[in-house]
C-alpha cells in the first residue's frame, strides 16, 4: 500500500476494492473494516483523524463494538473516502430520505462539546422565558416532505395527534425506537402543518403542546437508536412548542430526557446542567411528580461523577416528592414515572455508585429486583436495563452464578428489541463477567453477549 497517500489524510480507492474489504462495507461491519485498514499499514491514529473521532473510539471499534448510527457511517465513510454505495449509503437527499426517514437527519459536523453547549443554551433561553419561534428555533431541523392536513383546526385534530403519541410511545416502551421512529417522523410531517392552520386559541395551545410531545418523542426513538443530532433537533423544537403552550412540566420533561442522552455519552456535568434547568421548569409547574423525575436523574448524574454523598441526599428527596405527587392528576408524559420507576432509578443510581464503591451493591440490589418483578412485557426495554443492572451487581458482590442466570435472563429479554442503547446498558455487565473468565458461567455468559450483539 502507498503510505505516503494515508500520511496526507488519503486511502487508494483500490483498497476498497479488495474482497474481504467490500464484504465488510457491505454488511457494514467497521469494526472489520478498520481490521483491513490495520493491515494495510493504516494506524488507529489515523483512522481516528480521518474519520473525527478519538483513539479510544477506534479502539473500541477494533474490538469489536457494533457502530449502527446512519450519521456515524455516513462520517466514517466520507472521512475515509469510502465510496458510499459499497456500505448502501445514499448519495442524494431524496435517497437519504429513503434510507434515514426525514430531512432532519441532515447531520453538522461539529464537535460534540460544541453541539452540547449550543442545546444547552438553547434550552437555558427556552426555560429562562425567551422569545420563541424564531429563526434560532426554525435552524435546528428541517421539514420533511408533508402530507396536506387541514386548513382548520378542531380539538378532535389536537386529539388525534394526542392518540397517536400515545400508540407510538406504547411501541417504542415495548419494542424500542427503531420499530417505531419511522411511524413518529411520518406523524410528525403531518401535524407540523396544523401550524398553519387557523384555529381558536385554546386549540391552538394544546395544539403547540401535543406536537411538542410529539417531537420529544421523536427526539426519544432517535436517540434510541443512536441518531443524537437528530435527537437534539427533535427535543429542541420540542421546548419552544412547550414554551408556547406554557407547559412547564413538559419543558422539564424534554430537558430531562436530553440530560439522559448526556449521561448515555457518559457525559454527567453537560445532563446535569440540563436536569437543573428542568428542575427550574418543574417547580414552576408545581408538579411533584416533575420534581421527582428530575431529582432522581440529577442522582444518577452525580452518582457517575462518584459523588455519593450529593446522589443518595437528591435519591431521598425524589421520594419525599413523589410520596407528595398527585399521580391520578399528572398529565401523560410524566406519568410513566411510578413507584416501579422510583425503584428502578434508586437501583440505576446506586449502581452507578457501586462501580466506585461496591458496598452500594446491598441496597442496588433489592431495588432493582422489585422493578424487574413488577416491570411487564409492555416494558421490555427498561426490564432488559434493570436486569443487566441486577446482574452487574450480583457479579459485584461475587455471586458470579446467579449474576450470569440474570445476565441471561437480560438477553432473553432483549430478544426482538429494536433499540441501539441496549448494549451499551449492556457494556458494565460485559466487563464485569469478563473479569471473572475463569469462571465458567461467566465466560459463557460473555459469549452469549458477543453472539447477540454480532
Amino acid at each position: 500500500m502507498d503510505t505516503g497517500d494515508t500520511k496526507q489524510g488519503r486511502i487508494p480507492l483500490k483498497t476498497w476494492d479488495d474482497r474481504e474489504m467490500r464484504d465488510a462495507l457491505a454488511n457494514r461491519n467497521v469494526s472489520e473494516v478498520y481490521r483491513q485498514l490495520r493491515k494495510h499499514g493504516v494506524s488507529q491514529r489515523q483512522i481516528a483523524a480521518m474519520t473525527g473521532q478519538s483513539q479510544s473510539e477506534v479502539s473500541e471499534i477494533l474490538k469489536g463494538r457494533q457502530v449502527m448510527a446512519y450519521d456515524v457511517l455516513s462520517r466514517i465513510s466520507e472521512g475515509l473516502g469510502i465510496p458510499r454505495g459499497y456500505m448502501g449509503l445514499a448519495y442524494d437527499e431524496a435517497t437519504e430520505i429513503q434510507v434515514v426517514g426525514a430531512a432532519d437527519e441532515q447531520q453538522a459536523e461539529e464537535d460534540e462539546s460544541v453541539k452540547r453547549r449550543k442545546f444547552l443554551a438553547h434550552a437555558a433561553q427556552v426555560t429562562m422565558g425567551a422569545a420563541v419561534f424564531g429563526p434560532a428555533s426554525e435552524a435546528w431541523a428541517a421539514s420533511p416532505a408533508r402530507t396536506p392536513a387541514p386548513g382548520r383546526i378542531g380539538v378532535t385534530d389536537v386529539r388525534q395527534v394526542e392518540a397517536a403519541t400515545r400508540a407510538l410511545r406504547a411501541l417504542d416502551y415495548q419494542y424500542g425506537g427503531g420499530f417505531c421512529r419511522d411511524a413518529v417522523v411520518a406523524q410528525l410531517s403531518w401535524g407540523q402543518q396544523m401550524l398553519q392552520a387557523s384555529g381558536t386559541e385554546p386549540v391552538r395551545s394544546r395544539l403547540y403542546v401535543a406536537l411538542a410531545d410529539l417531537h420529544s418523542l421523536a427526539g426519544w426513538t432517535s436517540f434510541d437508536i443512536g441518531l443524537i443530532d437528530s435527537a437534539r433537533g427533535h427535543f429542541a423544537n420540542a421546548l419552544d412548542l412547550a414554551k408556547q403552550g406554557d407547559n412547564h412540566p413538559l419543558v422539564a420533561n424534554v430537558l430531562y430526557r436530553m440530560g439522559r442522552v448526556y449521561l448515555h455519552q457518559e457525559a454527567p456535568n453537560d445532563a446535569l446542567k440540563l436536569f437543573q434547568l428542568g428542575q427550574i421548569a418543574a417547580q414552576e409547574s408545581g408538579s411533584e411528580l416533575a420534581v421527582a423525575v428530575l431529582c432522581a436523574n440529577e442522582a444518577w448524574a452525580y452518582a457517575m461523577m462518584g459523588n455519593s454523598e450529593q446522589a443518595v441526599k437528591l435519591l431521598g428527596r425524589t421520594r419525599d416528592e413523589f410520596q407528595r405527587a398527585d399521580l391520578a392528576n399528572a398529565e401523560s408524559w410524566v406519568r410513566f414515572f411510578n413507584e416501579t420507576d422510583v425503584y428502578a432509578m434508586i437501583g440505576t443510581v446506586h449502581t452507578a455508585l457501586a462501580q466506585h464503591d461496591a458496598t452500594h451493591t446491598k441496597y442496588a440490589i433489592p431495588a432493582l429486583t422489585k422493578a424487574v418483578d413488577a416491570y411487564g412485557d409492555d416494558m421490555a426495554r427498561s426490564k432488559t436495563f434493570n436486569l443487566s443492572a441486577l446482574a452487574t451487581n450480583h457479579l459485584l458482590e461475587g455471586d458470579i452464578d446467579h449474576g450470569a442466570k440474570v445476565g441471561g435472563k437480560a438477553l432473553d429479554c432483549a430478544e426482538g428489541l429494536k433499540s441501539a442503547r441496549v448494549e451499551d446498558r449492556m457494556r458494565p455487565l460485559k466487563d464485569e463477567a469478563r473479569r471473572r473468565s475463569n469462571n465458567a458461567d461467566a465466560r459463557e455468559l460473555v459469549e452469549r453477549m458477543n453472539a447477540f450483539f454480532a
